[in-house]
């Protein structure tokens, strides 16, 4: 790095320093005109100015190398995407949410910018959440020898999110090649930065942290944002360690087109703020020092004045959405079993119990894909495998960087499996969401960034990873330790949800959630892991698809809808109904909650002419009131009976073995529900 030639203005090229110049005036025009398309009612409602910004952002996008490099821009990015190499049509396109808008079709907000087959990768609007998809990126390129850093950038202000802390420690214990950029132009909005840090400089809050390098530059002047960001870039790769770029900026416009920034920013601080404009700064250094004359750098702003008016005329005449899209790209095609095609089988053999079906099946996908990945809490660490073993022996067998632990930080374990699956479609990755489905609430943020991944891309990523969560009560575990949260989950497009109640049920979903692409939860009863009876003879290649529910009962007077551990209650309610009332019970098994089997629900109903559905969330919001629903809008012609549900009390789960039994349902309850009914 000593070697390293700086960028001055004496001793840079002069195409060099006028392809700058186009890139910056390129940039303002857009960032000036984009106001105007909002007045006229055409678009771009949202805009994020870059003005003053400018030296930085040309910087991030010099240094961006397309084809090893990885970045991910922040919606006040213009400038940036620009000097990485997007032209005026499509930022306009993006712009006026154009269907040829290449970061999405204007699926995404404006400001949104993106080029995914650049590996300019399309962020969300939580700020910052993007700094552990940067760093789960960088995991993959280290882990597969790539020659690129990833590059995150994001304003100061979200630097306060806890998310942002996780991933700098993350990337810092991993030792990965990433830059996160933060640009700091002292606003959150209106919020002042003294309101948001202690420290002047909010990079000076990691500083602390080890294996990882803090480069700071005046990010208003065009020669120390290249020659920082330079350095950073071949600091990470030299050292194969993470750093921070703290630039100095200032924002000359309001926070966006929404913002009104006279309210709180007084006149003489808006004064001396367009004074540092970075523009005129590097306009009048090229004109001092004699390397451009004015009408050399007149004829400059000509030319991106044609460019720009072009670009606006071919815009204006472009496709808009079809609003018939909407139902396109929400989720990936899954992995569609032939030899099991309805999730079944009639193999003979010794039974085995759940939790074996789950380690047998991650470790022959393993074998099957050397791009499969696992991590989470306690996952790895001698001859421990998950706090209930169900990962026992993986790492033993696939070594550490395969099967790894992950810090307590249930958004870096998402977030980064986000990240990493950028890399390469044929990578797979399972992870613990949490190691307990009530502790998976930190990484909601995520979650919700996962599920709508593909569709804001409009098909050009997706995120393929397998959430497990050991879910569930009928443990003793109280609070956190024995709920279950597929009610609140379901009601997000964009993501598979799956809850076996047997031990090849189990091995199947398993399967072929890791080899579909897109985004599975799946869903665990921890009860059931060394239960007897959700013991079943398991095939070795079984494959179970989704949205197909699995009769375990057949019956003629009443349908029991049912999943995970409320199953096996339904079998024995089922058992006693006929016992006692000689009534014939049929048990619809829907394992698969996204997509539902419809089909098979409302052909059980319309042959018993009864609905009983059973399941361990509450009943208030649960899950079953879909399914409710479900039958009353398409199924209520075949009732004789009004539609029952039976679930969890509309309170907490008590850690008393006395007040858990109260909250959660039984076979007693099933049974008198279901009698009941049959009595309508």
């Amino acid at each position: 790095m000593a070697g390293r030639k700086k960028f001055t203005i004496e001793g840079t090229d002069k195409q060099i320093l006028r392809e700058w110049y186009r890139l910056m005036v390129l940039g303002r025009t857009l960032d000036d005109k984009a106001p105007n398309y909002l007045r006229q009612a055409l678009g771009w409602s949202y805009h994020a100015p870059c003005a003053g910004h400018d030296g930085i952002q040309l910087a991030i996008g010099q240094v961006f190398n397309r084809e090893t490099d990885h970045l991910f821009p922040y919606y006040r990015d213009m400038l940036t995407v620009i000097s990485a190499g997007l032209t005026a049509e499509e930022i306009i396109l993006n712009g006026l949410s154009k269907d040829g808008d290449v970061a999405g079709g204007g699926r995404h907000m404006s400001n949104h910018f993106a080029k995914p087959e650049w590996n300019i990768h399309n962020v969300s609007s939580a700020t910052g959440n993007h700094t552990l998809h940067a760093a789960g990126v960088a995991r993959a390129i280290r882990k597969y020898g790539g020659k690129g850093i990833a590059i995150s950038s994001q304003g100061e202000s979200s630097t306060s999110e806890g998310y942002v802390y996780e991933a700098i420690n993350g990337a810092s214990r991993e030792k990965l090649p990433v830059i996160f950029v933060f640009q700091d132009n002292r606003y959150g909005i209106s919020v002042p930065k003294k309101d948001q840090t202690a420290n002047r400089r909010a990079a000076d809050n990691f500083s602390g942290f080890k294996n990882l390098r803090i480069f700071y530059c005046d990010g208003k002047n065009v020669f120390d944002s290249m020659n920082t960001m330079t350095a950073a870039r071949e600091w990470v790769l030299e050292h194969k360690t993470p750093a921070i770029v703290h630039a100095s900026v200032v924002r000359i416009g309001s926070h966006s087109n929404s913002d009104r920034q006279e309210l709180y920013r007084y006149e003489t601080e808006l004064h001396c703020t367009r004074a540092a404009d970075p523009l005129l700064r590097f306009r009048t250094v090229l004109l001092k020092a004699g390397r451009f004359t004015a009408q050399e750098l007149e004829q400059i702003d000509e030319e991106v004045k044609k460019e720009v008016s072009q670009a606006h005329k071919k815009v204006l005449k472009a496709a808009d959405p079809d609003p018939a899209c909407i139902h396109e790209f929400v989720i990936p095609d899954p992995y569609v079993p032939e030899k099991y095609p309805d999730g079944t089988h009639r193999y003979e053999g010794e039974k085995i119990r759940l939790i074996d079906a789950l380690n047998q099946t991650l470790k022959a996908e393993f074998r099957h894909n050397p791009d499969t990945y696992i991590w989470g809490q306690d996952v790895a660490y001698r001859e421990k495998g998950g706090v209930f073993n169900v990962t026992k022996g993986m790492q033993q067998e696939f070594g550490p960087e395969r099967v790894f632990n992950a810090p307590i930080a249930e958004d870096f374990i998402v977030g980064t499996a986000n990240g990493m699956s950028r890399f390469d479609g044929k990578i797979r990755i399972v992870i613990e969401g949490a190691e307990f489905a009530d502790y998976f609430w930190p990484a909601m943020e995520q979650f919700v960034e996962m599920t709508h991944e593909y569709w804001r891309t409009k098909g050009q990523f997706s995120p393929n990873v397998t959430i497990r969560l050991a879910s569930g009560g009928y443990i003793g575990g109280g609070l956190y330790h024995s709920q279950t949260i597929e009610g609140a989950l379901t009601t997000f497009p964009g993501i598979r949800v799956v809850y076996p109640s047997f031990a090849d049920d189990a091995a199947g979903l398993l399967r072929v959630s890791i080899r579909s692409k897109g985004p599975t939860l799946f869903f665990e009863p921890k009860a059931l892991y060394n239960d007897p009876r959700a013991e079943a003879v398991v095939p070795d290649d079984f494959e179970v698809p989704f949205g197909k529910a699995r009769l375990r009962r057949e019956g003629t007077d009443l349908t029991m809808i049912t999943y995970g551990n409320a199953t096996h209650m339904c079998l024995d309610a089922s058992e006693k109904l006929e016992k006692e009332m000689g009534k014939s019970a049929e048990v619809v098994d829907i394992r698969s909650l996204i997509p539902l089997d419809r089909d098979s629900i409302l052909r059980s109903v319309k042959k018993t002419g009864r609905a009983l559905i059973v399941h361990e969330d509450k009943v208030f919001s649960g899950f079953g009131a879909e399914i409710a629903a479900l039958i009353t809008e398409q199924g209520f012609e075949y009732l004789d009976a009004p539609v029952r549900r039976v679930g969890s009390t509309f309170t907490p789960v008590g850690f008393n073995r006395i007040l858990e039994r109260a909250v959660l349902p039984n076979t007693d309850r099933i049974y008198q529900a279901a009698s009941e009914l049959l009595k309508y």
